[in-house]
C-alpha cells in the first residue's frame, strides 16, 4: 500500500517548505493539499491557494508525487485550470496527480457570490468539468459549447510532461461520480460517508464501509468496459475515517484493514497543534520511521 500525507496550505514559506521536504524524507509516496479559496473551519486563519503551494512544494522536493485533494468546479473553470496543471506538471518534472471532486455546500460553494448549486446541478457540472478538462489537457485545441462551460480554441501546448495527461484521482461516492472515475481516473478516492458525524469510524468499520463503496466502483468499471483492477483506490482518512495516528500499532491496524480489502493508497493529515486534525507530529515520525 502506498502512503500519502495531506498538508494544509496554511503556513508561510519557510515552515511549509520544511514540511514538504520532511514528507519526502519520511518516505511518503505522495503529498497533497486542499484546494479551497478559504476553508470553513479555518476561514479566518492563514490560508494559501493550492496551485502556488504545490508549485513551491515541487521546487523543494524531487521524488514525491504531489497534487490537490481535491479541486472542484466550485470556483474553477476547466480551461484556466488545465493551464495551471500543465505548468505544475512541468515544474515537478511529471509528479502531479490531480484530485477532482464535485465539491460540497461549504463556503467555496458561495464565495463568488452565486447561490449554492443543487446536488443534481453539482453532479452535472462535475461531469462536464471532468470531461472538458480531459479534452483540454489532451487535444491540441478544444472547442466546446456546453451547458455550464465553454472553450474557444483552447490550446494545450506545451502539454503535460506525463502523457497523455496528468493522472486524475476522482472522489466519488455516488453512481454518476463513480462512472466518471471508471471512465477518466487513475485513482478513485473516498473519505468515507459524509453523512457520518461524530467519532471517525475505526479501522474495521471504515474498511467495511469502503469495501461496499468499492463494490459499486467495480460495477461502474464493468459498465464502462474497464478492468476494475486497473483503477487504484485511495482512502483519505480524517473526519469520517480514523487514521490510526495514536500509535504505530493503531496505524498498522488501519493500513492492514484497508490493504486487506484492496485499497492501494492511504492518506493521513499532517497532525496540527489544534483541531481540525489535532495530533502529535512526533508520532507521525515514529510511525513512518
Amino acid at each position: 500500500m502506498r502512503l500519502g500525507v495531506l498538508i494544509l496550505p496554511e503556513h508561510r514559506r519557510p515552515v511549509a517548505e520544511s514540511m514538504w521536504r520532511r514528507a519526502e524524507a519520511l518516505g511518503f509516496d505522495h503529498a497533497w493539499t486542499y484546494d479551497h479559496l478559504a476553508w470553513g473551519p479555518l476561514r479566518d486563519s492563514s490560508w494559501f491557494p493550492a496551485v502556488p503551494t504545490l508549485t513551491a512544494a515541487a521546487m523543494v522536493t524531487t521524488t514525491i508525487r504531489l497534487g490537490p485533494l481535491v479541486a472542484s468546479p466550485n470556483f474553477r473553470h476547466p480551461v484556466p485550470f488545465a493551464r495551471d496543471l500543465i505548468a505544475l506538471d512541468d515544474v515537478s518534472s511529471g509528479r502531479i496527480t490531480v484530485g477532482l471532486g464535485a465539491g460540497s455546500i461549504g463556503w467555496d460553494a458561495t464565495i463568488l457570490g452565486q447561490p449554492a448549486w443543487s446536488p443534481a446541478e453539482r453532479a452535472a457540472r462535475f461531469d462536464e468539468f471532468v470531461t472538458l478538462l480531459d479534452r483540454v489537457l489532451t487535444a491540441p485545441a478544444t472547442d466546446h459549447g456546453g451547458r455550464y462551460y465553454s472553450a474557444d480554441g483552447a490550446r494545450t501546448s506545451p502539454g503535460c510532461v506525463q502523457l497523455p495527461r496528468v493522472p486524475f484521482a476522482i472522489a466519488a461516492t455516488g453512481p454518476r461520480g463513480m462512472s466518471l472515475a471508471a471512465e477518466h481516473a487513475a485513482l478513485w478516492v473516498t473519505n468515507g460517508d459524509r453523512s457520518h458525524q461524530g467519532t471517525p469510524l475505526d479501522a474495521q468499520a471504515g474498511a467495511t464501509l469502503v469495501r461496499d463503496q468499492m463494490q459499486r466502483v467495480d460495477e461502474a468499471c464493468a459498465a464502462a468496459g474497464r478492468e476494475p483492477a486497473s483503477l487504484d483506490r485511495l482512502v483519505l482518512t480524517g473526519p469520517h475515517l480514523d487514521a490510526g495516528l495514536t500509535s504505530p500499532a493503531a496505524f498498522e491496524d488501519v493500513t492492514g484493514a484497508y490493504a486487506e480489502i484492496g485499497v492501494t493508497d492511504l492518506v493521513v493529515h499532517w497532525p496540527r497543534s489544534s483541531e481540525p486534525y489535532a495530533g502529535d507530529p512526533t508520532m507521525l515520525e515514529r510511525i513512518m520511521g
